[in-house]
């Protein structure tokens, strides 16, 4: 047992070496002592340093890992005003604890707790006093030992997860203690190590792993199986690749499609390897879709798989499930971890041209898979490619429809909401070029099957105040004249309509009442947690003093909202916005899992495509438009199955010109009421039809319904911003 016969680099970059199989499987296996010091402590992290170092164990060997914890501003500040720092250490290394997604990964968890039991796996934390600099301890270097005594040491940019030995452009630099320039350097790294593991580094606090924290490990001990020994993972230390060629799409070990999904992929075969997935969020569209590509290249044997998704956000959480299918992907948008993507994506391109490799996959954003460069690369694909596109309503456009080449073979489009409000020719261009529809699996038909949780829902009613109906009368009268009907019987309206439709839907998003409205419904909330408040992009205006086609007058919906909210009711709250960055994003959502500080999230239209909340209990829905994509999608955020979550709540601001004793039917008002109250009609139907409190609904739908005189199949006017693209 020994390093002589290893093959070592000077260093390792992720885009040219399987650092996984080229390094760490085989020096581990070699070794009797591994020591790492990591980034932050979590769960998560923890199983992924788990992966390799089976071999070790079984020599014998032992392992010690520093890590850091992941410190919030509030644990900071509360350590910078003298509180313990060791009780806010153990509580933020708590909160990192997450429940496994895989019975693997709890039997890992569970082996991990054994030998920390046993003495093998020892933790230390360290962390940089925030009095100091800025509270986080976040070295990378690693030493491990043979059985001869000799030593390799590495250093670099790399964490031990998925996405940096997979996806990010990382890099290494080794040494070796067999080579004689290399034996100082090693030498060095192994003092710093001990140095810090000793406590003896100015600056640094090292603690020893808590207890609270190993005893939330102990529960996973019951999943560790005894017939396994250390050898169960010792297939499994390549990241649970399948045992298929690295890179070749395969179903990850462990999963089993659900019927529904089977049948769909069927369908899709059956068509052509052409269709659409019309299913509700959270009946896992994306695995679907992946297990779709597993198929098509098993039948195909060569596939060039392009995947495209609106927002980076949402390919990165692509990313995560394309790295479980096998596939190692290029990741395409301006902020890719991989900087080199377009180079990548150029030598994939060329390589499968020339009949180099059978696959690769190429995962990016609607924005760069339209721009000149993608195009031009992408043209040279044909037959044998699959383009899947997620949130495939938005390629009904003009401008994204003419990126559908029509050389792609395969296709296939995923989409909750796939109809097109308005826009019949956009939803049969999308049907036309992607096929027929292989499932529908409904929103009903998700909480039925208990895919979804059911929830209750609670129309507010609001109306809009004197200056606000008069803004509203005024901008309806001028679209009026921006509207003519084609001698085809077709509703056009010109741009500058288009403008004043925009302008109008934010009167009703914005209206004044919605705030104090708000503030008596979320009350009774005030000291409960996992809420979600939907603001609309408006400002609250006061008309009365601005009668201009502008909204510049008044202050923002989200400000005014979280004044109410962290002002006055005293609640924790955060925003979730455009303005936060992806980074910041993923911590507010942890955050706000944990309840831990954030009580509620107040949000704009950035949650409303894929973002993934599921402990979402309570949702406050100030501003809707008469879309059904919109309504639809905010409310399939609020339903995600999540523990501890029998059902949802979901209060729905509904705007009305005034009180309905108050109508006229002779009035001035009332033609313009009654079109607003069918619009906002069709949203309280939907949500309504399938609550667990649907006869409330069906109270207010009734009275709306018999003072404006609105028959069941009387649908509402046109004008609607969203209905023209606007």
């Amino acid at each position: 047992m020994g390093y002589e016969h290893l093959t070592i680099l000077r260093g390792y970059k992720t885009n040219k070496n399987d650092i996984v199989q080229e390094f760490y499987l085989p020096v581990l296996k070699e070794s009797v002592l591994y020591k790492r010091a990591v980034g932050f402590f979590s769960s998560t992290a923890l199983i992924e340093l788990s992966k390799g170092i089976a071999g070790l164990v079984k020599n014998g060997g032992k392992i010690r890992f520093i890590v850091s914890p992941l410190l919030s501003e509030e644990d900071i500040e509360a350590i910078q005003k003298g509180y313990e720092a060791r009780a806010i250490i153990e509580s933020a290394l708590v909160r990192e604890i997450k429940e496994p997604q895989s019975d693997s990964d709890k039997e890992r968890l569970g082996w991990l707790s054994q030998l920390i039991a046993n003495g093998v796996l020892e933790i230390k934390v360290a962390f940089t006093p925030p009095h100091k600099t800025t509270g986080m301890y976040h070295e990378k270097i690693g030493v491990i030992y043979d059985g001869n005594g000799n030593l390799i040491a590495f250093t670099g940019s790399m964490n031990e997860t998925i996405n940096a030995f997979h996806n990010n452009y990382e890099s290494i630099v080794v040494f070796n203690s067999l080579v004689q320039e290399d034996k100082q350097r090693v030498r060095d790294l192994e003092n710093d190590f001990d140095s810090l593991w000793a406590s003896r580094e100015e600056n640094i606090t090292v603690l020893e792993f808590p207890k609270v924290v190993r005893d939330k490990l102990v529960p996973y001990e019951k999943y560790r199986l005894s017939d396994h020994g250390n050898d169960h993972f010792e297939e499994e230390d390549a990241y649970e690749l399948s045992p298929v060629v690295a890179g070749v799409p395969a179903i990850p070990k462990g999963v089993s499609l659900h019927e529904y999904q089977n049948d769909a992929i069927s369908a899709w075969i059956k068509n052509g390897m052409r269709g659409i997935f019309d299913m509700a969020t959270g009946t896992g569209k994306t695995y679907t879709g992946l297990g779709a590509v597993v198929r098509a290249f098993e039948l195909n044997k060569r596939l060039a798989v392009i995947i495209v998704a609106p927002y980076q956000h949402l390919v990165d959480q692509w990313v995560e499930d394309i790295v479980k299918f096998n596939m190692r992907p290029t990741i395409g948008y301006s902020a890719s971890p991989q900087k080199d993507w377009k180079q990548r994506l150029g030598n994939d391109v060329l390589d499968f041209e020339l009949g180099i490799i059978d696959t690769f996959c190429f995962v990016t954003t609607n924005a760069t898979y339209s721009s000149a460069f993608v195009q031009k690369l992408l043209d040279r694909l044909g037959k044998d490619t699959l383009l899947i596109v997620d949130e495939a309503h938005n390629f009904g456009s003009l401008n994204l429809s003419l990126k559908l080449n029509p050389k792609f073979t395969f296709r296939l489009a995923l989409s909750a909401t796939l109809e097109r409000h308005g826009d019949p020719q956009g939803t049969r261009l999308l049907i036309d070029y992607f096929g027929k529809k292989c499932i529908e699996y409904g929103l009903e038909r998700a909480i039925r099957e208990g895919k979804l949780t059911p929830y209750y829902y609670y129309p507010v009613v609001v109306y809009l105040e004197d200056d606000e109906l008069e803004r509203y009368k005024d901008l309806s009268y001028k679209i009026s004249k921006e509207c003519h009907v084609t001698k085809s019987g077709e509703l056009k309206v010109t741009e500058r309509g288009k403008m004043l439709l925009l302008a109008r839907s934010r009167i009703i998003a914005g209206a004044k009442q919605k705030i104090d409205a708000l503030k008596k419904t979320i009350k009774p909330y005030q000291n409960d947690t996992h809420m979600l408040v939907y603001c609309g992009a408006t400002k609250i205006s006061d008309y009365s003093q601005d009668t201009s086609d502008s909204d510049e007058e008044g202050e923002r919906q989200i400000v005014a909202v979280s004044k109410l909210l962290g002002n006055e009711l005293k609640m924790k709250v955060t925003h979730f916005t455009s303005s936060e960055s992806a980074a910041e994003r993923e911590v507010i959502k942890r955050r706000f899992a944990d309840a831990d500080p954030y009580q509620a999230i107040v949000a704009i239209k950035c949650l409303d495509e894929g973002v993934n909340i599921p402990s979402i209990k309570t949702a406050f829905i100030l501003a809707s438009t008469t879309n059904p994509k919109e309504y639809i999608q905010r409310r399939g955020r609020v339903l995600r199955l999540a523990p501890n979550k029998p059902y949802a709540v979901i209060y729905d601001f509904v705007t009305l010109i005034k009180p309905l004793d108050e109508v006229d039917p002779f009035g001035s008002d009332y033609t313009c009421g009654r079109a607003l109250a069918k619009r906002e009609l069709n949203r309280i139907k939907e949500f309504g039809r399938i609550a667990l409190n649907a006869r409330d609904a069906d109270e207010l739908i009734n009275d709306i319904e018999f003072v404006y005189n609105i028959a069941d199949d009387d649908g509402g006017d046109n004008f609607d911003a969203d209905e023209f693209g606007a």
